[in-house]
């Protein structure tokens, strides 16, 4: 059953775990389990993706009731004027701040679908800004060095090219940890021998839009993952400490049903899942 975070009569959010695509897609043609057919069978009703994260990347998604909801608030995210953070692990130590401007093209994901040789489209415009929260340097001699330093980075991006951020930090050199495509492999099997982590650790917490109906501006924001939260907790950035996840509040604008959801953050801290309970 999926976490919903926020849910009125116009608007849904659930906190899609890593491993679920979004939708029906050639990425994976085996899949038979997709978060719009899940949320649709848990809810009882049909529902509009309103934009998609990458299979492996967990966190906040936005779905729709209603035409005229899922044109309004797409509308937001075409414009670039819907707010998204996100957290990440990453190999290296990035500046402590930057700016990552750098056009990317667009990419089939269908496998055997590609442009012909010359052809392809021109790359678009793509900006993303980070934010260093934690660092951390293991004694270990994980690639050619002999240490191995990891940085947990606060991301926002600018604009919604496909798949931005991670070939974004590839660009700078510092690739997401558990990233298949863009990522370092010798990296991503110590994680996996070292601390059992078999996930891609990029994670959208926040979402903040105008609400389709009322205008009144809202941020959903989704707690980390298990899996990720075992990452951190592994590399000394604990679920009690003092990252990641700034004050926000997740409810109903003013006038609107809130079902499922909102609670107040009180202070910047990383938040982690509750653990079931027998």
């Amino acid at each position: 059953m999926l976490d919903i975070l926020y849910r009125d009569d116009f608007l849904v959010a659930v906190n899609k775990p890593s491993g679920l695509l979004v939708h029906r897609s050639d990425i994976d043609r085996h899949e038979t389990r997709f978060a719009v057919q899940l949320l649709r069978d848990q809810i009882g009703r049909r529902v509009f993706p309103l934009h998609r994260l990458d299979k492996p990347t967990s966190g906040v998604l936005l779905f729709a009731f209603d035409t005229d909801s899922a044109r309004e608030v797409g509308g937001q995210f075409e414009r670039n004027e819907i707010a998204k953070r996100y957290l990440a692990v990453v190999r290296g130590w990035p500046a402590e701040a930057g700016v990552i401007d750098h056009p990317l093209s667009r990419q089939f994901d269908d496998y055997g679908r590609k442009f012909p040789a010359g052809a392809g489209p021109e790359p678009l415009p793509a900006v993303t800004e980070y934010r260093r929260l934690a660092t951390v340097e293991l004694p270990e001699a994980v690639d050619r060095y002999p240490g191995a330093r990891y940085a947990l980075l606060e991301l926002r991006p600018q604009s919604g090219r496909q798949h931005q951020l991670r070939r974004h930090l590839k660009h700078i050199a510092h690739p997401v940890i558990g990233d298949a495509n863009w990522g370092k492999g010798v990296h991503n099997r110590f994680f996996q021998r070292r601390f059992g982590c078999h996930r891609l650790l990029l994670a959208c917490t926040e979402l903040s839009l105008r609400h389709p109906v009322s205008g009144d501006q809202m941020t959903i924001a989704a707690a980390l993952e298990r899996s990720f939260c075992a990452a951190t907790d592994a590399l000394g950035w604990t679920a009690s400490g003092k990252l990641a996840l700034p004050s926000a509040k997740v409810g109903a604008p003013q006038g609107l049903p809130s079902v499922a959801g909102g609670t107040a953050i009180d202070g910047p801290r990383l938040l982690m899942e509750p653990t079931p309970t027998a």
